[in-house]
């Protein structure tokens, strides 16, 4: 991978732990959990006890903003076909790259990022097949009461148009029929949404600093990226940004929580491995036995809030 310093101190040894730089350190991840986890009690989990308030605050999610495009005429099997392209590609790239580097490779928050967004895409594929064969039915009901309609057995409810002609015709009534009777999201696409989020966060925090903090730092020591590399830090943003541009999801801010949490998981994982076993840092700044530690981690932490 791209980080593979030398072991310097025991990161198993108790005293490596007893430092004003732990606690100063410990006490910034402590505060950016402590918000996260405030702002998803305040607009998550009240909404039983105050759903009016939670209703103003954040935005309603519906349960075909999983699966339905933004476009108006592009299909749903469309976004259904690209999630599980997706959802292909990055897992046959993060195989690959777990066969060449082993687990080890899984100490990376690079990773963390991969796995999180192939999981979006495997779930955004599911929820997709359910909304195509929801689409289907809808389709195939307005197909009826358009051949009724013109046989005069039928007269049209008024959320339809009153004279159906034609495929073009046919695709308005279903639009208006999935915005004038539209349910609330369920469980799982409310994880979905989690999830996007998270993966919104993880992967620009992934990439900023890769491309702006990392590899100018690489470039300067002559190191040659390898193509696995690039790759690991491109391609699944690139893919999580078509389906931004597709998806018709909601971007509920407040649920960037789920993110710092994220991050902060990934520190704390660290921590106690390290504190088990004395191993190497993936990245310098985790390192909290260097004099920048404190600025390193309030720097990660600020970025994590600001995202």
């Amino acid at each position: 991978m791209i980080w593979h310093p030398a072991k310097t101190k025991d990161t198993a040894a108790l005293v490596y732990w007893l430092n004003w730089r732990v606690l100063l350190c410990g006490i910034w991840i402590s505060f950016a959990v402590v918000i996260a986890s405030y702002l998803i009690w305040k607009y998550e989990g009240s909404n039983s006890s105050r759903p009016d308030r939670v209703r103003v605050k954040s935005q309603e999610l519906y349960e075909d903003e999983g699966w339905r495009p933004c476009f108006k005429d592009l299909h749903p099997a469309w976004l259904m076909a690209f999630r599980i392209i997706g959802f292909v590609v990055l897992l046959a790239l993060l195989v690959a790259n777990a066969i060449v580097d082993g687990g080890r490779t899984f100490y990376f928050y690079t990773q963390w990022t991969f796995a999180l967004v192939i999981i979006y895409f495997g779930l955004g594929f599911v929820i997709s097949v359910d909304g195509c064969y929801k689409y289907r039915n809808r389709v195939v009901s307005v197909h009826v009461e358009a051949l009724d309609a013109e046989r005069g057995n039928y007269i049209a409810p008024r959320r339809h148009a009153e004279n159906v002609n034609g495929s073009n015709a046919m695709n308005s009534s279903v639009l208006n029929e999935q915005h004038s009777d539209r349910k609330h999201a369920g469980m799982l696409v409310y994880a979905f949404q989690i999830i996007f989020q998270m993966s919104a966060g993880a992967v620009m925090l992934t990439n900023v600093v890769f491309w702006f903090v990392m590899v100018p730092i690489l470039t300067i020591k002559d190191y040659k990226l390898k193509p696995m590399v690039v790759s690991m830090h491109s391609i699944d943003a690139v893919f999580f940004l078509v389906d931004v541009a597709l998806n018709s999801m909601g971007f509920s801010w407040f649920r960037i929580s789920y993110f710092i949490l994220l991050s902060a998981t990934y520190v704390i994982f660290h921590w106690v491995i390290h504190a088990c076993v004395s191993l190497w840092w993936p990245y310098p700044f985790l390192d909290v036995s260097s004099s920048y530690a404190p600025l390193w981690y309030i720097l990660l932490s600020s970025a994590t809030l600001l995202n």
